[in-house]
């Protein structure tokens, strides 16, 4: 879709940090993360909201949200993730998108109360999205049942 900055990054005319990219979806870092490191996962098609994601697709992209939701702890040292998506309320951006969130206990994190937290530059964010890229790629075929 032409005004979609979603599928701008998907077509690579809109800038983003790029974490991992397959045939079943993009993932980068969002903007306005909650915690640095915090990755949003896309299908390539222009799909709104998870009920339009057609069923064929499903085991492709949920694997790929399967192996960012592995990649982002083991490459920021987080305990775990919180992994949400919301469909037309609260969704900032019309394209059925997954969050990855870095989680570690006592980080704050409350309920639904995102506080947001700004890279301080363009080169951490791209360090961040290099170390969660190179943890995702690093992933065997027995973690993530996918080869790449």
């Amino acid at each position: 879709m032409a005004d979609c900055v979603f599928c701008g990054i998907v077509a690579e005319t809109v800038p983003a940090f790029v974490v991992a990219s397959s045939p079943d979806g993009v993932a980068f870092l969002d903007i306005r993360p909650v915690f640095k490191g915090h990755v949003l996962v896309i299908p390539r098609p222009h799909i709104v909201e998870l009920s339009l994601l057609p069923s064929e697709l499903l085991p492709g992209y949920f694997a790929f949200v399967q192996a960012i939701a592995t990649a982002v702890p083991r490459a920021l040292g987080a305990q775990g993730t919180f992994v949400a998506e919301n469909n037309i309320v609260s969704q900032s951006v019309p394209h059925l998108h997954t969050h990855v969130v870095p989680r570690t206990k006592g980080d704050g994190l409350r309920g639904f109360f995102w506080p947001r937290h700004k890279y301080a530059s363009d080169d951490e964010a791209a360090d961040f999205a290099g170390r969660i890229g190179n943890e995702y790629r690093s992933l065997s075929v027995a973690e993530t049942g996918r080869r790449e």
